[in-house]
């Protein structure tokens, strides 16, 4: 399987953008009024973006042998993304008022920016170890 590491890494970072940039759409219009960012099919757009970001990341782990709780890099983006999971929940789903909301966005936003950070120095500081 490593001689498709680089097309999975392709699929991965291709992910990783479509993601990032459907959840700050998403939420951009969302805080804009636009309740049917959140209709059903744009959803199930969202959920198979991630599947195949889960996959990809999954086969990546297998492929290089780094592995979340091993290697310090991986367990802070692992646990950035369970943090940045409960922000974009709280955001689209929990919030009580439109505060609220736009606050974990944009915290939601800024976590996802750190986790891009930590993935490309592969340094559990990101963009701070520099």
């Amino acid at each position: 399987m490593i001689e498709f590491y680089e097309q999975i890494k392709l699929v991965h970072i291709a992910a990783v953008s479509a993601s990032g940039s459907l959840f700050a759409l998403r939420g951009l219009l969302l805080n804009l009024g636009y309740g049917w960012v959140m209709a059903p099919p744009i959803r199930w757009v969202s959920y198979t973006i991630d599947t195949v970001l889960l996959t990809a990341a999954l086969m990546l782990t297998t492929i290089t042998q780094q592995y979340p709780f091993v290697d310090t890099w991986l367990t802070v983006k692992v646990v950035l993304l369970a943090v940045y999971i409960v922000l974009g929940f709280i955001s689209f789903w929990r919030a009580r008022t439109k505060a609220t909301r736009l606050a974990c966005w944009l915290a939601a936003l800024a976590v996802f920016g750190f986790i891009v950070s930590v993935a490309r120095a592969h340094d559990p500081l990101g963009f701070l170890a520099m």
